[in-house]
Formats: structure tokens, sequence, C-alpha cells
């Protein structure tokens, strides 16, 4: 199992579709955490000058490195290596299969981004799409919600309103063009997450919110009982009290200095401040409003991604520097394109991801994707369930085809 963009959890060593595989197939279960994640700290903390060592490419080598050191120590000289990650490690899975064909059998690539892109726009597009599995009525009041917030922002009334619905920690100052940015992508995001996790059977790693479903969302934004904008807040109180915070806090100011921080023993250092970095230098996946084809407004757009980076790491990472390390990804990998073998991509229709992943079986190779009707991010990952989907149970039974079929070559 590949690490990523966080502490690599011990649960995942006892549970999980993968653990199914290994009783199956009578095989031992490594896994290895992301360097600079968790608490695999390489340096002596997480300044600009010491994240050049934080890249895909170094954490491919990582692997490489570690499945060697462990053939020695452990003496699996015939043994046969398959690969697992979900998310940005589901890419990290196939690409190590790419770069690292002699060291491993194949590779379950699960929810990985394969395209490096800048601006995201199709990941709300697919959040309006999941949404619009409701019903017509949810995207369309969500709609008029933002539109009705944004005529509330044009007054010295509403927006003292809205700073009370919405329960932000200061009155929102609409002279500060960062923090109104911010409180847009916040009460947006509120709707991003839940589809992106949408049904996950999360609950073993302790995510709280997972009974939090896109149809709750709806449920309450087509309540008629309420104004469109007190929904919208209804919503945001709603995850304000999952996750336990007692004032929404849009300040950009403060959001940057956290992540400014550079100790390990900072807030940012758990994972945020590093993820980040790898956006700026390597991926883009900006989640932004630019479309003009979804319900969020236009209040967070690139621009507003792309000033995080300069001012959390310097001006040398802007738009420029970050295409040409995008350029270089997709180069390296192959991005849609990619040339390897034995990969299996699971995908969930629900889940906002797919759209830079494959979701089709590319002709002539020996790839394989598999697009789960329903299902959202890393589905068929987590631990199965009474009431699964037909679609995510043939998921995982394929997947565990694919993996004899790799095995007993």
């Amino acid at each position: 199992m590949i690490g990523g963009e966080g502490t690599a959890n011990p649960l995942w060593m006892v549970t999980g579709t993968w653990i199914e595989y290994a009783k199956e197939f009578k095989a031992l279960c490594l896994m290895l955490e992301h360097r600079y994640y968790g608490k695999s700290h390489p340096t002596e903390d997480t300044s600009v000058e010491n994240l050049q060592y934080l890249s895909s490419e170094q954490a491919l080598a990582d692997l490489a490195s570690f499945r060697n050191y462990m053939v020695e120590k452990m003496g699996l000289t015939d043994n046969k290596w398959i690969t697992f990650g979900g998310s940005y490690p589901g890419s990290l899975s196939a690409w190590f299969r790419l770069k690292y064909p002699h060291l491993v059998a194949g590779a379950v690539a699960t929810s990985g981004p394969l395209l490096a892109e800048l601006d995201f726009v199709e990941y709300v597009e697919v959040v309006r799409d999941s949404l619009a599995t409701t019903g017509p009525e949810c995207t369309k009041n969500i709609q008029e919600a933002t539109e009705s917030v944004k005529q509330m922002l044009k007054t010295q009334e509403g927006v003292k309103d809205l700073s009370k619905l919405f329960k932000l920690c200061s009155p929102l100052d609409v002279n500060v063009a960062n923090d109104v940015a911010n409180f847009w992508s916040t009460i947006s995001g509120n709707f991003m997450g839940v589809v992106q996790y949408n049904k996950d059977n999360r609950e073993f790693e302790g995510a709280v919110g997972t009974n939090i479903t896109l149809d709750v969302l709806c449920s309450m934004m087509n309540d008629i009982s309420m104004p469109l904008v007190d929904r919208y807040a209804a919503v945001n109180s709603l995850m304000m009290k999952t996750y336990e915070q007692k004032c929404l806090d849009i300040s950009y100011t403060a959001m940057i200095k956290e992540l400014r921080e550079t100790s390990w023993e900072s807030a940012a250092s758990e994972g945020g401040r590093q993820w980040i970095y790898q956006t700026c230098t390597e991926f883009g996946f900006y989640q932004t409003s630019d479309s003009p084809n979804q319900p969020f407004g236009d209040g967070f757009p690139l621009s507003f991604s792309l000033q995080q980076c300069s001012d959390i790491y310097g001006p040398q990472f802007n738009q420029s520097t970050l295409m040409e390390g995008i350029k270089r990804t997709n180069t390296n990998y192959g991005a849609l394109k990619i040339a390897g073998t034995k990969i299996v991509f699971p995908n969930g229709s629900i889940d906002p991801w797919h759209a830079l992943g494959i979701t089709k079986d590319p002709e002539g190779t020996d790839l394989h994707a598999i697009y789960i009707k329903g299902t959202a991010h890393c589905a068929n990952m987590y631990p199965a369930r009474f009431g699964d989907p037909p679609e995510l149970q043939q998921a995982r039974e394929t997947i565990k085809g694919y993996i004899q079929n790799w095995l007993s070559q």
C-alpha cells in the first residue's frame, strides 16, 4: 500500500479490500508512508529550500528503494509484488508500475488523477452532475442561493447578515478580495467534500460526517420552508457542527500565516503545506469556479489559487513556473496516454477526480478501466458492507481477477 498526502494509517494494515485479497492470495502486506508526511521527516523543517526534495519522482524512488530493501531483508527474491493506492497514491501506483516494471507485477490505481491540469474546472462540473442525481431542483436552488448571496454582498446590511448567517469569526470585509474568495471557496467546498466522499465506508478510519451525503445536502437545499440563503447557511452550520468549529474563519491572511509555518510541530506540517507545495510545483489540480456550467458562481477563480502559491512559498512560485512543472509531469508519466501495462484504474462516477483519470479501456493495451456507477472517491478500497451497490461488489471481484492473472504469469 502506497502512502500519500497524510499520515499513514496503521488501520489499513488490518482493514480494507486489499487485506481480503491478501488473505485469498496468501500475501504479505507492506505499507510505505510518503516522504514529508506523517512521521517521515527527511529534513529539519519544511522550509522552501528543504521542500525541493518533495516530489512524486522522489516518492517513486523511495518505493523502489523500500521494495528492494524488503526483498533483501525478508528473503522475498521470488515473490511478486502488487501495488495499491487511492487518490494521489493511486497515481503513484500506476506510475510506479510504469517507471519500475521490473519491480512490480501489477498495479491497482484507484481514483488516481493521471492528467496534471492547472485549472481543474471539471471538478465542480462533476459535483454539479453528482448533485443532479437527486433531481433537478438541488443544483437550481444552489445556483439561486449563490445569486442571492452575490446580491447581499453588494450592501452593507447584506454583508452584515451574511457574516451572522454563516457564523464568520469576524465580519466579512468586501474590500479584501482574498477574504471574499475564501468565503466563496469555503461555502462551495461544503458541497464538494461531501460529494467526493459520498457514502464511502470511511468510519473505520475515524472519519466524521460520513452520514452526511449529497442526498442530505440536497434535501436541505430543497427545503421550501426556508429562504434560499438560509438553506445555504444551514448546510454550512451542519458542516461546522460536524467538524466542531465554533466560527468560520475566512481570513486569507490568517490562512497564509499558518501555511507559512515551517516547523514539523506546526498545524501546516500535518500535510497542508506539503501538499499545496506539490500542487504549486507538479500538478495544479485547482478546483476553481472558472467554468460557467456550475451552480457555485465565479467567486474562487484560478488567480486565487495561484496567489496562494506565491504568498506561501515566494514569488518564484507562479503560473509560469507551475505550467512548466505540469508540462514536465505530463511528459514524464504520459498523462491519459500512459504507456504502462498490467494496471487497473477503478474510478467512481460520483467522484469529481474521475475527470482526470482513465474511465474507458485504452485500445490495444494491457490497461484496464473500471468505471463504477454511483460510487465516489476510492470506494472499492474501503471495507465491504451490507448494502454496497452491485456495481461496487462486481468491481472488487474484477480487480481480484486482474490480480490473480498478474500473479499467475
